[in-house]
């Protein structure tokens, strides 16, 4: 196959062209409901904060933001989350450039990356993982450039996009503590200056307004961060607790070959040799195994110690920058003759994903995407307007259920409610609120029952 520059930019184009494409469409065909995540991040970001009981606020931001824009379009957040992947690939093909003489190159390191799927069938659920992915790249990308160039505005455009990735989700900060090692070893080598602490300056600038806001709220988003990954039920062996040092490391470096998988065979078709060998006195393989293979290694070190169950959804932009790792071991194995033998299973995953999600979503029926939300929000609206003449302002749901629920009503009612946790004392009007009928029988307003809901408690003004 003879490669020109235009067939590169060619094939990249299409590829990008048709993700965000396909996967804005089948989830938007397939999905009667908005997934959980982005339910979640549309509640919150109805009541604009610096941050969120669960999670940093940028997700429910933008989320937000798109709202404002589109309204009540489900297509809209499907096509957020894709934004922010193809972004994600962009940027990495950019930073590829300084590792590859060869563009062809760089375009496979990219092709690789949909053979992990973070990047193809669990995109349309925008979440604080995907949120991370371009500020994950921006901030590899502009590191590199710090380094290389050592000048003051990429050391401040790095601390400005790490800010961003932390106030996407905190687990970015084990990207930030892989390269931090990283800078120790030039500092030590003296192959780096202490200009690169400018960087702090952007990244706690941007960051100050969330701290001080974790402070007033007593760490709300760390403690549940804590929570979720070793006192939650269901993360750990509570009679037997020694267990959780041993088996949930082992569950997750298991997960973490099933998840390669695709990507190896990929891989396979390309190289001539499997066997690797390392130079460890390359600078630039130096970096990517401090943005590839460390941050990694310190999540599996944080469930051996601690014996955290390391949710496999949370390792999404840690593979970003896999691709220019492998291809950057194998450049001098990789024959470009077989690179249509790549291609060929590139495009067999790229076209087996959708479809593999749209029977899925066809097939199975007790999915989040499943759920009426529109629909039970058009009976709960006709039973207010029978009722009441003013509009809701806030629906309250507290826990996994119930939160659910009226976070749904929150996005699909026509006057867009706030959603509470708990009632406010100084409102006395306007209100929904979702529990089971033992707990709402003194409910000062109108009972409600409806399928697929808990009963609901309705007080407004007649």
């Amino acid at each position: 196959m003879a490669f020109k520059k235009i067939d590169i930019n060619k094939i990249l184009i299409f590829f990008l062209f048709f993700h965000i494409v396909v996967w804005t469409l089948v989830p938007s065909f397939t999905n009667n409901n908005l997934p959980l995540d982005t339910i979640e991040a549309l509640a919150w970001g109805n009541d604009l904060q610096l941050g969120y009981e669960k999670h940093p606020p940028l997700s429910a931001w933008f989320v937000e933001l798109f709202y404002q824009m589109f309204g009540k379009q489900d297509w809209a957040y499907y096509f957020l989350s894709q934004i922010f992947v193809v972004l994600s690939f962009i940027i990495i093909f950019n930073f590829s450039k300084d590792f590859f003489k060869n563009k062809i190159l760089s375009l496979v390191s990219i092709l690789l990356l949909e053979g992990i799927y973070f990047y193809n069938y669990t995109t349309p659920e925008f979440n604080v993982n995907v949120c991370q992915l371009p500020f994950w790249a921006l901030s590899v990308y502009y590191c590199w450039k710090g380094i290389k160039h050592n000048n003051i505005t990429n050391w401040l455009l790095f601390g400005f996009f790490a800010a961003l990735g932390v106030l996407s989700k905190y687990l970015f900060i084990y990207l930030l503590i892989a390269m931090d090692i990283f800078f120790i070893y030039l500092i030590i080598n003296k192959k780096i200056n202490f200009k690169c602490l400018i960087s702090l300056v952007s990244f706690f600038a941007v960051l100050a307004p969330h701290l001080m806001w974790l402070v007033d709220n007593n760490y709300t988003t760390i403690n549940y961060a804590i929570f979720r990954s070793v006192d939650d039920p269901l993360s750990g062996f509570k009679s037997l607790e020694f267990l959780n040092h041993i088996i949930y490391p082992i569950i997750f470096l298991g997960k973490q070959i099933a998840i390669l998988i695709p990507f190896l065979i990929m891989l396979y078709f390309i190289i001539t040799k499997v066997k690797m060998k390392f130079n460890f006195k390359d600078e630039k393989l130096l970096f990517l195994i401090s943005i590839t293979v460390l941050p990694i290694f310190l999540i599996f070190l944080t469930s051996l110690f601690t014996g955290a169950r390391i949710r496999t959804m949370g390792m999404s932009p840690f593979y970003l920058f896999i691709g220019v790792f492998f291809v950057y071991i194998y450049q001098a194995k990789i024959n470009l003759s077989k690179f249509k033998n790549l291609f060929f299973i590139f495009l067999f995953i790229l076209f087996l994903s959708p479809i593999t999600y749209y029977l899925t979503s066809i097939s199975e029926k007790n999915e989040r995407t499943d759920y009426p939300g529109r629909q039970i929000a058009q009976k709960v609206q006709t039973e207010w307007d029978k009722n009441f003449t003013n509009k809701i302002e806030i629906v309250v749901g507290y826990g996994w259920i119930d939160g659910w629920y009226a976070q749904n009503l929150s996005y699909h009612l026509k006057s867009r409610p706030q959603w509470k946790m708990e009632a406010d004392k100084e409102v006395n009007t306007g209100i929904v609120l979702i529990k089971d009928f033992n707990t709402l029988q003194d409910c000062d307003g109108i009972l409600y029952q409806i399928q697929f809901l808990n009963d609901i408690c309705m007080i407004g003004d007649k």
